[in-house]
């Protein structure tokens, strides 16, 4: 087992002034890889005030200098790909090929966020009144902080840092303590790019930490990924100390399937969106309503393409479907599943005790199919976070539209069909902040903002694109006279 990670504060490596330390976990081995300090408030003390610092020069640095750091990010990121794509697999459990499409994804933001300079510009309107002209400029707010779940330890924090730079603020990237390592080569490897020391920092940590930030004075913006519960505690907190916040929570997101969509597609689609990374992303697949009589053909092609699905060590270019990421997740996505056949749900697929040669240990979970489960059921109200879909029947897609609108989250849902109407319909009617048309996964590119309504989402503006801009900058309203006697006394 390699020694403790280290913070990044103001350029440099330090170790963490907290004592306690805990142990990271391969998940398909159950074996522990590293140690990461469990944090403290001193260390993100010392991260804000060398952000703080770094800040009043920052600001001042022309926006077009300071994307010039983020082309040489971008090529950083694009020539390091594999390196940190098989460290993410190795900690967070996901297959090689999904953490090689995370470093897409987080690349993009990067390439938007180089816009900045023709982002950042606002309006101008000359003549309000005689010799009397009114702008709006946008100005950074001082030091920023992205607080990173463990799913996408590359891809989350990149919604929100190259944005956050680029308009000239300072940054502090808190990863999961459930997967710090690639984060922590991520930074390794911008040290080539040279940013000005205190601009970029990354401090480790837990539950401390995360309140530390929310509490500290001098860190006005807060970007939040993660469960519905704790983006409430991180919502509630940092706006309670006037902070900007934008708290991404849980999802339980559905997938509608009409009787004119092309079967075969669909379930192709639909059984890689619910069980890519082991069902262990925000916008996968976790309810599917059938509408009329499509139910039984169906549900038929997707048991048995769900069973087609090879699970095991993400590093096996052979497997489909990596471990889930911790023992407790193991037995809480598996104790729901029993909850749901308890309830009257039929198991028409059981991925619990999945066995993988060679990695006895690991945190193994199949394919897992519930079918005719009831709305009221604990199974169709929870967030299981793993690699279980669960099916439920309606007459028509008004019946399957009040379903998605009854449900408290409202992250992601789609549609399989044939029909404009019937997709009109959905998108116009469907109360759901990212809406997919035959698409499994209804991911934004980085140029649309990533969105999510109800108790999927926390705040006002959202991660990505313009949305990042607006978060990350303040308004300043300028209302400007020059009278030709003044100018002619110098």
């Amino acid at each position: 087992m390699s020694t403790a990670l280290r913070n990044y504060i103001n350029g440099q490596w330090v170790e963490s002034k907290g004592n306690a330390l805990l142990d990271v976990i391969d998940p398909a081995t159950g074996l522990a890889i590293s140690q990461v300090p469990a944090g403290c408030a001193e260390d993100i003390v010392d991260a804000t005030a060398a952000a703080s610092e770094a800040w009043l020069n920052w600001r001042n640095t022309p926006a077009t200098q300071r994307v010039q750091y983020l082309f040489k990010m971008k090529q950083v990121m694009e020539s390091n790909t594999d390196i940190i794509a098989k460290v993410c697999t190795k900690e967070c459990g996901k297959t090689f090929a999904e953490s090689k499409a995370e470093m897409i994804r987080a690349v993009e933001n990067i390439e938007v966020a180089c816009g900045i300079p023709t982002l950042m510009q606002s309006v101008f309107s000359e003549d309000i009144a005689t010799g009397v002209d009114e702008f709006v400029i946008r100005q950074p707010l001082g030091v920023g902080a992205c607080i990173s779940p463990f799913n996408f330890p590359i891809m989350i924090p990149f919604w929100f840092m190259p944005y956050a730079i680029a308009c000239g603020n300072t940054y502090i990237i808190k990863p999961s303590e459930k997967v710090p390592m690639t984060m922590t080569l991520i930074f390794e490897l911008l040290e080539a790019i040279n940013l000005p020391k205190g601009v970029l920092n990354m401090v480790h940590g837990g539950r401390e930490t995360v309140d530390a930030i929310l509490a500290h004075p001098f860190i006005p913006a807060i970007s939040f990924v993660g469960s519905t519960i704790v983006a409430k505690h991180v919502y509630r907190t940092g706006t309670l100390n006037g902070k900007r916040v934008q708290a991404q929570g849980g999802a339980k997101n559905a997938v509608v399937v009409m009787p004119d969509s092309d079967e075969d597609t669909t379930v192709k689609i639909i059984t890689d969106s619910a069980f890519g990374c082991a069902g262990q992303r925000c916008l996968a697949a976790s309810l599917v309503i059938t509408v009329g009589d499509t139910a039984i053909n169906f549900t038929e092609k997707l048991v048995t393409l769900a069973k087609s699905k090879k699970t095991g060590n993400g590093m096996d270019p052979a497997i489909d479907m990596g471990p889930v990421i911790t023992k407790e997740s193991k037995e809480r996505i598996e104790s729901l599943v029993q909850t749901g056949i308890d309830e009257g749900a039929e198991l028409l697929l059981d991925g619990r005790n999945v066995k993988v040669a060679g990695f006895d240990g690991g945190y193994f979970v199949g394919p897992t199919i519930l079918g005719n489960i009831s709305p009221e059921s604990q199974v169709y109200k929870t967030e299981i976070f793993g690699p279980v879909l669960c099916i439920i029947n309606v007459g028509t897609l008004e019946e399957a539209i009040g379903l998605i609108n009854k449900n408290h989250y409202g992250n992601s849902a789609c549609i399989f069909t044939r029909s404009g109407a019937a997709a009109r319909k959905f998108r116009h009617d469907t109360l759901a902040g990212n809406i997919g048309v035959n698409i499994g996964v209804a991911a934004p590119m980085a140029f649309f903002p990533f969105s999510g309504w109800k108790e999927s989402f926390f705040g006002d503006l959202h991660g990505q694109s313009s949305h990042a801009v607006e978060f990350y900058t303040q308004t300043k309203v300028v209302i400007e006279r020059w009278n030709d006697e003044w100018s002619r006394k110098f």
